[in-house]
């Protein structure tokens, strides 16, 4: 489990808060928003909260991260609501359009990911894990890819 949250939005922000915390509470416009931080946001990672918290963090130097973010909180939205024509319930009218932002997600994700390394404890569990990822996202194999992708899309639309 530790695995999955690492490799996903919500580590990468819990990795983020915690290791900036001091310029984070700095950051903070009132007590109650420090107080906040410290006892709700770090430990939790509200989802509904998530794009504020990607927002506090590209203002201390985390650039892209609202963008990364905001990806991330459509796919969740299509994970319940599936494939939209109508673009009502989900910003995907199909498969194709999700699986392209799921690929940009995840190598987004790897490169962030790569920065945290020399800021947290690493170790070769850790590491094999995100090796595998990254063969997973070879963009020079793209049939493979979208194999892969187009499995992971099939998974979330029965969930």
């Amino acid at each position: 489990m530790r695995l999955v949250r690492l490799f996903s939005l919500e580590g990468v922000l819990a990795a983020l808060l915690r290791l900036e915390l001091d310029k984070l509470i700095q950051a903070a416009k009132t007590e109650d928003e420090r107080k906040w931080l410290m006892e709700r946001a770090i430990p939790r990672i509200p989802t509904g909260r998530m794009k504020a918290l990607s927002q506090m963090l590209e203002e201390i130097g985390h650039a892209g991260l609202s963008f990364t973010t905001n990806t991330a909180l459509e796919l969740h939205d299509y994970q319940y609501n599936g494939p939209d024509p109508d673009m009502a319930m989900s910003k995907y009218r199909n498969r194709e359009e999700a699986a392209y932002d799921i690929k940009l997600l995840i190598k987004e994700l790897t490169k962030r990911i790569e920065e945290l390394k020399t800021r947290t404890k690493w170790n070769d569990e850790l590491e094999n894990a995100l090796n595998q990822l990254k063969k997973t996202i070879k963009w020079n194999k793209r049939s493979s890819l979208n194999n892969s992708i187009d499995k992971r899309v099939r998974t979330i639309q029965t969930h």
